[in-house]
């Protein structure tokens, strides 16, 4: 007799493209790394704490994107998961760009059974030509709205 237990019903996923992977397993999140690139090389994310970035980790969909076992870039989704996500600190390293690595990464945490069909938001100062490539387009100006904390 064979007995099946689903201990979990998350389906992780896991993209490969020679050395490289992309996964949203969580576990796989260098948290050192992500809080030190946004931290000292990001403009978005310099006024962030370190606990607050780990928060951040915890309450989103998280897609690490690794050279062998190595984490070498980083995308993170808030979501509902029924209407709308908002795309938040996509990066690569600096040494590992130019070799359509982020594109990837985009790529497939955008093929994310999750987000299909959703409405996808995103802000960025310098990367429009990027996320343009899927679709995105600059919004209205005076559609969205902002309440600081």
């Amino acid at each position: 007799m064979i007995i099946l237990y689903q201990i979990s019903t998350e389906v992780q996923m896991e993209i490969r493209n020679g050395d490289y992977t992309v996964t949203d397993n969580k576990e796989m999140v260098s948290r050192d790394l992500v809080k030190r690139y946004i931290l000292d090389s990001s403009y978005w994310g310099k006024n962030r704490t370190e606990e607050q970035i780990d928060r951040s980790i915890d309450s989103s969909l998280c897609f690490s994107l690794l050279m062998n076992i190595e984490q070498i870039g980083f995308a993170r989704v808030i979501s509902d998961f029924a209407t709308i996500y908002y795309l938040a600190d996509v990066f690569v390293l600096e040494e590992f760009r130019g070799n359509g690595l982020g594109k990837w990464l985009v790529e497939c945490v955008l093929a994310h059974e999750k987000l299909r069909g959703l409405r996808g938001m995103l802000n960025t100062k310098d990367a429009h030509s990027l996320y343009e490539r899927f679709g995105f387009n600059v919004a209205e100006p005076q559609s969205t709205m902002i309440r600081l904390p």
